[in-house]
């Protein structure tokens, strides 16, 4: 008897590993820079240093980070509960 190993239609997918670990921590530190940015701004602006313009400016960008990741986060949220309601 011949046994013809099975081979997929499409390329394997690596297993998650560190690198996802890290790239998720790189993606938090850059949301922690935006609204830092934000903050600074503000700050100048109200100590008379900074423009308005820029606080705005700078406001508006860590809104929609904001709104991105705050999406992000409810999508995960509900792929998993939708994971483990299925039944086996």
């Amino acid at each position: 008897m011949t046994v013809e190993p099975i081979v997929p239609d499409v390329a394997p997918v690596p297993a998650a590993g560190a690198e996802d670990a890290s790239r998720f921590g790189e993606i938090l530190n850059g949301l922690g820079a935006v609204f830092s940015r934000a903050e600074r701004s503000e700050n100048a602006f109200a100590s008379g240093s900074g423009t308005l313009i820029e606080a705005v400016y700078e406001r508006a960008q860590a809104d929609v980070a904001l709104s991105v990741a705050s999406a992000a986060a409810q999508r995960a949220a509900q792929a998993l509960q939708t994971v483990l309601s299925m039944q086996v």
